[in-house]
């Protein structure tokens, strides 16, 4: 996909999540905090950072999530947005309301995470757990070893347990969060209204918990296509990336 946008004329920045990659903590000291908002914060200093006063942002998962806040807090810094699976800010109340006995079984991993031997359990089969996943979001796709190998590597940084349990444990309420965060939570937890131009993608075989889409302009797309979309169907994605950027650019609102 990545690839795709920079051939059509695109300056590309696809970064790494704390705890993923080459990423890593200037402090040891630093807490291994993973809630909604501290990616997003991330992604605002990257973008100091670089130099970048407004970019597109495009994501899938954690990605989309971070992409979502970044566009519903900071609208200012944000041209357009694509999002898979549509709208994913969430909030620790919202996460206390129980769910239909299927729903809930498709968080089964959420679940695991709030416990020791779920982090240990992760700790130890992290890459067999990464390929559960996958194979179960995305029922059809049919990967091969190398291509996942390339995306386990980013598995292996020091942080990447901490990060990810912290993350879990803290939508259910089970870890704190940083209190300096505390105000652009308390935004989020009111569902903020994204008003840049937007697209959002669904797969017709994504095997993961999402969202039904709502009032925004949104793309089904089929063939056997699941949850880790712009892997599966990069030009899809890529070609969403260069619409809404056309729609940004007419002042369109989509």
């Amino acid at each position: 996909m990545a690839t795709l946008l920079a051939a059509a004329g695109y300056r590309v920045v696809v970064p790494y999540l704390r705890g993923f990659g080459t990423t890593n903590f200037v402090s040891q000291d630093e807490p291994r905090n993973g809630q909604q908002s501290v990616f997003a914060s991330d992604a605002i200093a990257l973008l100091d950072a670089l130099g970048i006063e407004k970019a597109i942002l495009a994501g899938c998962d954690w990605g989309a999530r971070t992409a979502c806040i970044l566009a519903a807090l900071w609208p200012e810094r944000c041209t357009a947005l694509v999002s898979v699976s549509g709208y994913l800010i969430g909030s620790q109340k919202a996460n206390m309301m129980p769910l239909p006995p299927a729903a809930e079984l498709s968080w089964w991993y959420q679940y695991y995470f709030a416990t020791e031997r779920g982090r240990a359990g992760y700790d130890a089969n992290r890459t067999d757990f990464a390929k559960l996943i996958w194979r179960t979001a995305s029922p059809t796709w049919r990967f091969d070893d190398a291509t996942f190998a390339r995306t386990a590597r980013a598995l292996e940084n020091p942080a990447h347990v901490a990060i990810v349990i912290d993350n879990y444990r803290w939508r259910l309420g089970l870890s704190a969060g940083d209190p300096t965060l505390d105000a652009l939570e308390r935004r989020l937890a009111d569902f903020p209204v994204i008003s840049i131009p937007t697209i959002t993608l669904e797969g017709d075989a994504n095997g993961a918990p999402h969202p039904q889409p709502a009032t925004y302009a949104h793309r089904n797309i089929a063939g056997g296509i699941g949850h880790k979309l712009p892997q599966e169907a990069p030009k899809t994605f890529a070609q969403a990336v260069i619409d809404v950027a056309s729609a940004a650019s007419r002042g369109a609102i989509l």
